[in-house]
């Protein structure tokens, strides 16, 4: 049976980078009018006890639930998605690289996932991290993750969960683990050294991850860890640039790919500047 109006459920614990814009990547212009979205969040914390708010979401009876949070083999993030797997909902988790080891429980419980390991943790040390150093580091990895074809995997993804609800087809969850190359072909870059660039600055991000680790976990000297934390901020910054010197390459020769949504929740696509995107 066909839907008109798919509904859709975000439930944001704690923060990764994609967080910030996972629900925005459906509906860039505010005008789809074959979706319906509402937004959970519980600001940084994840725990259980915060997780339990997701009942408030599910009593909303969304079609399909999308989990964001770090590590989702955490108490928190497990204790929502079986929240709405016992209400017999398609549930997507989305989270990083700490996640890589819940894959085989998220594969037995049936759920759909996306991991990013270019979405890393931040450096979380009270003698470097303020409220600016936290603002600016989730600039720079929505950077990195938008034009590196991330943000364009996960939109993709749930378009086509989206698609099938409505046509009343099967409902196939995606189950991916996005490396650089994988995001980073999502992208359809023309130019192979603005892909290069593009995958370098995607790896560099993982490499961020490796850092804050390191630096938030592993260390006990102020004096040690605090270099470290910064250095991966460091890291990332130049991550972000060269991400953006891929996407002005393919601007320079009139050949960065748009894809907007039409109003009907359609992909509709374009190459050159001044031409009209086409269904």
């Amino acid at each position: 049976m066909e839907t008109e109006i798919v509904k859709i459920g975000f439930v944001k614990l704690g923060n990764i980078g994609i967080s910030r814009i996972v629900d925005l990547l459906l509906d860039e212009r505010a005008d789809r009018v074959d979706i319906d979205v509402r937004v959970l969040g519980t600001g940084a914390k994840m725990t259980p006890e915060n997780a339990a708010d997701t009942s408030r979401l599910l009593d909303w009876d969304p079609d399909v639930v999308v989990i964001t949070s770090p590590n989702a083999a955490l108490p928190g993030p497990k204790s929502a998605r079986e929240m709405v797997k016992e209400k017999g909902k398609p549930c997507i988790v989305i989270s990083d690289a700490p996640a890589k080891k819940a894959v085989d429980k998220l594969k037995e419980g049936g759920f759909g996932y996306i991991i990013i390991p270019g979405d890393p943790m931040i450096g979380a040390r009270r003698e470097f991290l303020d409220p600016v150093e936290m603002s600016l580091f989730n600039a720079d990895v929505l950077s990195v993750l938008s034009i590196t074809g991330v943000a364009k995997l996960v939109q993709e993804e749930i378009d086509a969960v989206i698609e099938a609800i409505k046509k009343g087809e099967e409902v196939k969850l995606p189950q991916i683990i996005a490396t650089a190359e994988r995001a980073v072909e999502r992208a359809k870059f023309s130019n192979p050294y603005a892909k290069a660039k593009a995958i370098a600055a995607y790896s560099m991000a993982e490499k961020v991850a490796e850092l804050d680790v390191k630096g938030c976990f592993m260390m006990k000297n102020p004096e040690e860890y605090v270099p470290v934390v910064a250095a991966a901020h460091e890291l990332l910054r130049a991550a972000a640039k060269l991400a953006f010197e891929a996407r002005e390459m393919e601007k320079q020769t009139d050949s960065l790919v748009r894809e907007p949504h039409s109003r009907t929740g359609a992909i509709m696509t374009k190459e050159k500047l001044m031409e009209k995107p086409s269904a």
